[in-house]
């Protein structure tokens, strides 16, 4: 990119706005295609595996494949930028709902979980997304740019779910399982976000960041290649990203365990698929519809004070989830809502944070390698619930959530942020 394609300082706030719309836009439709997934995924795992032990195991699936995933496609942003990275994480994803598909339709289990590993492509782009909406942004606005994208979700996410009953008549009119109708959905939900991007996201917000800043790559020639190891060093080294990568991390696998074995525990008291997939709704709608107000906060009282309150508010939600009946009830939607509110503050101020204190040149690698971490904290938690609901109950699992919600909130205050508004006072560079 050279000088003469740069953005003036005039046009840099009509540049972020374009941008931050883009990002906006290609999460509503990505976030149809991830909720319609994810709503069904382990209630076909279990018709098709005739276990409910393995149920979780295609959710997890889809997490270990976005965060496996996010590895080549961080290191091919790192070289590239952000568009090409997007683009193809939905495409792979795309891959994978028509593979998840067929596999719903021939039951078969190997190629569910193939498709559902390949379908993970999909939650890093959404990932991915969130902070290519603070590459451009102003140091006192990046928590609120941030949630924004995150909470663009919002739309796409809750109706992603309430469209299994239309997918369903879909499938039923091609003589396909009703199940298989959701991932139809999915795939063209990505595929929408996908030609979005390619064509809207210009110029690009990391490429575009860095020659702003006068760096094209990191110094170190390992961290150019935007590898995770380089990433996870400089986690180890920087305390504030270090701090925001465990808030994000620790949120996700509370989140994740409770979330993929509620359709389970809802369906053992005989509810049906559309009221499972209105609670799996009203949680999507807590994880993203008050996050530009999360973001707000971040920006004026800061990431530590944030990541304490969802603290807080995870360890309500593993109260009401777990004291709930199965089946449907009050007790298990307030809790499912309580676990979206208390993941957005754990994740758009643990991102903000991380964000925040790492200089431009390092921050694919290091945003990369936090998302990582995140994916297989999410994958260890979402397979072992599974076994954990089997053996124990539901309970139990919302218990052992609860604990890691304590050590959540204990490490932040042992290792609470340097300033007292990290967003707001550290330089982008």
């Amino acid at each position: 990119m050279t000088a003469r394609t740069l953005p003036t300082q005039a046009e840099l706030p009509v540049v972020q706005r374009r941008i931050v719309g883009t990002l906006m836009a290609s999460q509503i439709f990505g976030g149809v295609g991830v909720a319609s997934g994810i709503a069904v995924a382990s209630v076909i795992a279990a018709e098709i595996s005739g276990n409910d032990a393995l149920s979780g195991l295609a959710n997890t699936s889809q997490v270990l494949g976005g965060a496996l995933l996010t590895i080549p496609i961080v290191s091919l942003m790192a070289r590239r930028g952000r568009r090409i990275g997007l683009v193809i994480s939905y495409a792979v994803g795309t891959v994978g709902a028509g593979l998840a598909l067929f596999a719903t339709a021939t039951g078969s289990f190997a190629l569910l979980l193939t498709g559902t590993f390949l379908f993970g492509a999909s939650t890093t782009a959404n990932s991915q997304s969130r902070f290519a909406a603070v590459d451009l942004a102003p140091p006192s606005r990046r928590g609120l740019q941030l949630s924004l994208v995150v909470w663009a979700a919002t739309i796409g996410s809750a109706a992603g779910p309430n469209l299994i009953g239309f997918g369903a008549g879909l499938a039923t009119g091609f003589d396909l399982p009703k199940l298989a109708g959701p991932w139809a959905i999915s795939a063209v939900g990505f595929l929408l976000a996908m030609v979005l991007l390619m064509v809207s996201l210009r110029p690009d917000p990391l490429l575009t960041a860095r020659a702003l800043a006068e760096v094209d790559v990191p110094a170190d020639p390992k961290a150019s290649r935007g590898s995770v190891a380089e990433g996870i060093r400089v986690l180890r080294s920087n305390a504030p990203a270090r701090t925001g990568a465990i808030a994000i991390a620790a949120g996700h696998i509370v989140m994740i365990s409770i979330m993929v074995m509620t359709p389970i525990h809802m369906a053992h008291g005989g509810a049906q698929i559309e009221v499972i997939g209105f609670v799996i709704s009203m949680h999507i709608i807590g994880m993203y519809a008050l996050s530009p107000v999360v973001g707000y906060l971040t920006d004026r009282i800061g990431s530590g004070r944030v990541i304490l309150l969802g603290v807080a508010i995870l360890l309500a939600s593993c109260a009401f989830a777990g004291l709930s009946a199965t089946g449907f009830s009050i007790n298990l939607t307030a809790g499912l809502v309580l676990l979206g509110l208390g993941w957005s503050c754990t994740m758009v101020a643990g991102s903000a944070q991380l964000s925040a204190a790492v200089p431009v040149g390092e921050r694919a690698s290091a945003q990369g390698a936090s998302d990582v971490v995140m994916g297989l904290a999410g994958a260890s938690g979402g397979a072992l619930a599974g076994v954990i609901v089997a053996v124990l109950g539901f309970g139990y699992l919302a218990t052992l959530m609860a604990g890691v919600t304590l050590l959540l909130g204990a490490y932040t205050l042992r290792h609470p942020c340097h300033t007292e508004n990290p967003v707001a006072s550290l330089p982008i560079k």
